[in-house]
């Protein structure tokens, strides 16, 4: 049985599937925001709410390349972990959208 090391130990899974998690999150989160802003919801977070104020759709844009940057980073050096930390944010934020326009609808 091969040994493994560091954060690719986690759970048995593969790192490329802490990435590709993300990757889904990050297209749920933003379009359930854009749904959400069509349909009168705000945005909750202060500095992506910053972003947005001006061009909703590039202040989205601008964050999620943001996060995509941070997370290639983290992918890059190795911090699994850290995606998988971020993806349990994200998934609970999707959880949130869905809850925000299921009130606003």
């Amino acid at each position: 049985m091969a040994a493994t090391t560091g954060a690719g130990a986690l759970a048995g899974a593969p790192a490329s599937m802490y990435f590709k998690v993300f990757v889904y999150l990050q297209l749920l989160d933003a379009l359930t925001t854009l749904l959400g802003f069509r349909l009168g919801a705000q945005e909750a977070s202060p500095i992506v709410r910053l972003l947005t104020d001006t061009h909703p759709l590039a202040g989205l844009a601008i964050s999620k390349a943001a996060a995509f940057l941070l997370a290639a980073l983290c992918y890059w050096t190795g911090r699994y972990r850290v995606i998988s930390w971020i993806n349990y944010w994200f998934a609970a934020l999707v959880v949130w959208n869905v809850c925000v326009l299921l009130l606003v609808a």
